[in-house]
């Protein structure tokens, strides 16, 4: 008698243990934990009395060949899990406005600072160009006292944009921080890696880090002054003739084209005519609620569309389905949709993507 009660105790264990172990598994892989245990205590109630040592021993034989095959893989998916390493996605929803959404797997960088060990070799200005940055945002980042102030295996860290990164103090704002280091708000708005508390006001918390796009840093001697030359566009001309592409509207350039940032953005607080910088036929004319506001999208026929942003609330005079000549009146430039101030964002969409309206630009 005194031995079925024993055996019953292992058996209780056993299966107590082996409910644990069986209890992680599943969670794991189903997350039918409730079940299976109400399951494993129906059969320890029916078969209560009815195993021997013999049982016993060789379960746990069992037990210990499939915990000592198995923990390493069980280990490894936990950790997997844990730390999120299948989440996320390389993936961006892309729009152009006329033709609906599609899928595209990005090829943008990640956003993220990197560090870089510096070879035999090695230049400031050839890092630079290695990874597509200012050779200002290099001395910036990493505190150097000039160019060659750099030898072989020392770190570097490497902004992902020419800009400098910024910390957050208490009571500063996007537009304090932009004013801070010389440029419009917009900048930190559509740098794709920033965040805000609220993307309605672009709120931000001290502490955090932004990136701060083509800024220049206060009371320091800037080396490479070709990046920071700001072009002024003089007013509108006349009809030049199709082929070429005209400015399409007045002011200064306030953004330039970048690979998170396929448009260049024209500001002018004077609310200046934008035109058609060709000619063409209007195929989107309206509001955008994806950041464009009120947009004008024409087909030239040739390949290459442009596309018009922010413009001022009622102020388009074309419709989808119109021609227009170049320096047709479309609108007038202002601050709608995801927006920090007047401007024009301005695109050139090819087939194979957006190019560079300044290098196309008459």
């Amino acid at each position: 008698m005194g031995n079925i009660k024993e055996e019953i105790e292992l058996i209780k264990k056993f299966f107590k243990l082996q409910g644990v172990f069986g209890g992680e598994i599943v969670t794991i892989f189903l997350g039918w934990t409730g079940v299976i245990k109400g399951v494993v205590t129906k059969l320890m109630y029916r078969q209560r009395g009815r195993f021997s040592h013999t049982f016993v021993s060789g379960a746990m034989a069992i037990l210990a060949f499939i915990t000592i095959s198995f923990s390493g893989q069980l280990e490894t998916l936990i950790e997997k899990r844990g730390s999120g390493e299948n989440s996320g996605s390389n993936y961006l929803l892309a729009t152009d406005g006329i033709g609906g959404a599609e899928t595209l797997i990005s090829d943008l960088p990640k956003g993220e600072v990197t560090e870089y060990r510096v070879v035999e070799g090695d230049t400031v200005s050839s890092i630079a160009v290695k990874f597509g940055i200012g050779i200002d945002t290099i001395v910036w980042e990493n505190n150097l006292k000039s160019v060659d102030a750099i030898k072989p295996k020392q770190i570097l860290k490497i902004l992902p944009i020419t800009g400098i990164r910024h910390k957050v103090a208490r009571g500063e704002t996007i537009y304090s921080i932009a004013k801070y280091y010389g440029i419009d708000a917009q900048n930190i708005i559509d740098y794709p890696f920033n965040t805000f508390n609220n993307d309605e006001t672009f709120a931000i918390s001290a502490g955090q880090e932004l990136m701060i796009p083509d800024a220049i840093k206060p009371r320091e001697l800037i080396i490479d002054t070709n990046r920071y030359t700001a072009k002024s566009v003089a007013p509108i001309p006349g009809v030049v003739g199709e082929g070429n592409f005209m400015w399409p509207t007045a002011g200064r350039i306030s953004q330039r084209y970048s690979w998170y940032h396929r448009a260049v953005d024209i500001a002018s607080r004077e609310s200046p005519n934008v035109v058609a910088a060709q000619g063409g036929t209007v195929v989107t004319a309206g509001w955008n609620g994806g950041g464009y506001g009120n947009y004008v999208i024409i087909d030239h026929g040739n390949g290459y569309q442009t596309l018009y942003g922010h413009m001022l609330n009622k102020s388009i005079v074309v419709k989808p389905g119109e021609r227009v000549n170049q320096g047709q009146k479309l609108g007038i430039l202002g601050s709608t949709g995801r927006s920090t101030g007047p401007h024009l964002h301005f695109e050139i969409k090819t087939a194979k993507g957006n190019v560079d309206p300044l290098s196309v630009l008459k």
